[in-house]
């Protein structure tokens, strides 16, 4: 008899949290899956601003993995990627075991290039507390809360998209009696977002007391963090909040890719260099639009990836994901209050934070229910 034919899944990311919620109610034929995860959960990042003000504690915010995977019957194997060979359709681990596959699914969420980002800002991989990997944040962050009880810190955040911005509200909620300050670098405060939530946003950091510094950083050193002027800003706690980059393996893996490094994809969330290769959520690029990588676009792109996978296994043909144009994004500011963004149309208030408390205590439901 043949061998089966192999579909490994990298990473557990929000997209692959729904796939394995599929087969958890319906196994796949077809194929072998095999998922590839080093954590045996899977922390929600929408929920983490709530955790870091204290709001939820660490379980609330988490999907347990093994549950899902035994309902599923596929294979699980907690190891990192260290590389990958697209020409001859292998993956190597970071125990130096090399599989092979018919098709691979990758979804291993953001990373921070920890050795790029120590180029431009010398100390970081040292001295900050980066934000990703997700999971060794959440171990951290209780340890800053220790820290600020035997006296008050002061706190860069460094960064100043909305991972950001939304960490300096909920680092204010949790530690009031702290400084902090928020380095918005040359960047627009809540660039991508209409005009009407920048005023938001900047009138929301400034109401909480964070001071807003327009500078960058330019390296890390005990004590300060280096502005990119030639001062220095004082500084215990420097928050990594910078933009995710692509897993550095995907360099040399041979797939096509875009600028930035991320995988090329098209309209069915397939490689635009190998078919028998598919990316979604914040590791992909969508080759035929532009879509912006983020935890919104990661969530729903779960379902399209889900059934085009299947239709994969099955030989039939292929479904295109059409994301609608606008989303809902809720921006959590700290003290159970939040704004909403529409498009053009926003809106701010405690009944905003309660929507979005629903619609994210839901999106966990959902992925626990199913594994129960």
């Amino acid at each position: 008899m043949s061998p089966a034919r192999q579909l490994l899944l990298l990473g557990a990311g929000h997209a692959h949290v729904h796939v394995l919620s599929q087969m958890a109610q319906s196994p796949w034929a077809g194929a072998q899956v095999t998922l590839i995860a080093p954590y045996d959960r899977q922390l929600y990042s929408g929920m983490v601003p709530g955790f870091v003000a204290g709001h939820y504690a660490l379980e609330d915010c988490v999907i347990p993995l093994e549950p899902l995977v035994r309902r599923s019957g596929i294979r699980w194997i907690q190891r990192n990627v260290r590389g990958m060979d697209a020409s001859a359709q292998t993956v190597t681990l970071d125990d130096g075991s090399v599989l092979r596959y018919d098709w691979l699914s990758i979804n291993t969420g953001p990373v921070q290039n920890r050795a790029l980002i120590e180029q431009s800002m010398p100390g970081a991989r040292e001295h900050a507390l980066f934000i990703r990997p997700i999971e060794a944040f959440g171990v951290h962050w209780p340890k800053v809360v220790e820290m600020a009880q035997t006296k008050p810190l002061r706190i860069a955040v460094i960064g100043a998209g909305a991972a950001g911005i939304e960490l300096a509200m909920a680092v204010r909620k949790r530690l009031p009696q702290s400084a902090i300050t928020l380095l918005c670098g040359d960047t627009p405060l809540g660039a991508g977002y209409a005009e009407g939530v920048q005023g938001r946003i900047k009138a929301a950091l400034l109401r909480r007391k964070i001071t807003l510094l327009p500078e960058s950083a330019a390296g890390v050193r005990p004590g300060e963090v280096v502005l990119s002027r030639g001062g220095t800003l004082a500084c215990d706690v420097p928050l990594m909040a910078t933009g995710a980059q692509a897993p550095a393996w995907l360099l040399t893996s041979g797939l096509g890719l875009d600028a930035l490094g991320f995988v090329a994809v098209d309209a069915c969330q397939r490689s635009t260099s190998h078919p028998q290769v598919f990316a979604a959520g914040d590791v992909s690029t969508r080759t035929d639009r532009t879509l912006a990588r983020s935890g919104v676009y990661a969530v729903r792109a779960g379902p399209a990836l889900s059934m085009n996978l299947a239709a994969t296994l099955a030989g039939q043909p292929l479904a295109e994901h059409q994301p609608p144009e606008k989303t809902l994004n809720l921006i959590s500011c700290g003290d159970r209050y939040a704004i909403a963004s529409w498009g053009k149309h926003s809106a701010e208030g405690h009944w905003v934070w309660w929507l979005k408390d629903w619609i994210d205590r839901r999106f966990l439901r959902r992925y626990r229910d199913s594994a129960s």
